[in-house]
């Protein structure tokens, strides 16, 4: 069985959004109890990531590395036609993913007792994110 569904996420800007529920809910209307669950965002300046849950500060922490690893408004980047963020956005998504494959066991999401599923916006204006998440089993 094959299922596929999608949802939007709406950001405020840079930062990382939690979006376990929402995968979580997708899985469980497949009523597929053993497979795989895809997780992909439709965009090149915000990725999705696998992440501690418990402490923010593990995300304020990446996003610190990023903003060192990948500042705005870099002279060496060429391409700004959206501002100071357009290339670095770019970067930060390209050195993080655009998916991610879970597992799916008993019904549910297999996450770790600390994992949680995270969109991370690279950009610093609000934006509208499009999710696919497919399940097989």
């Amino acid at each position: 069985m094959l299922a596929q569904e999608q949802f939007s996420v709406s950001t405020r800007g840079r930062g990382t959004y939690d979006i376990t529920a929402s995968v979580r809910k997708v899985v469980e209307r497949t009523g597929i109890e053993t497979g795989l669950c895809h997780v992909f965002v439709h965009h090149t300046s915000a990725s999705l990531i696998l992440c501690e849950n418990a402490d923010p500060a593990v995300r304020r922490d990446l996003e610190t590395f990023m903003a060192h690893v990948v500042p705005d408004g870099d002279p060496m980047f060429e391409h700004s036609d959206e501002g100071p963020d357009d290339m670095p956005a770019h970067v930060r998504t390209i050195l993080t993913q655009t998916d991610l494959s879970l597992p799916v066991s008993g019904g549910r999401c297999a996450l770790g007792t600390w994992q949680g599923i995270y969109l991370w916006e690279h950009r610093t204006a609000a934006h509208q994110r499009r999710i696919t998440v497919t399940v097989q089993g």
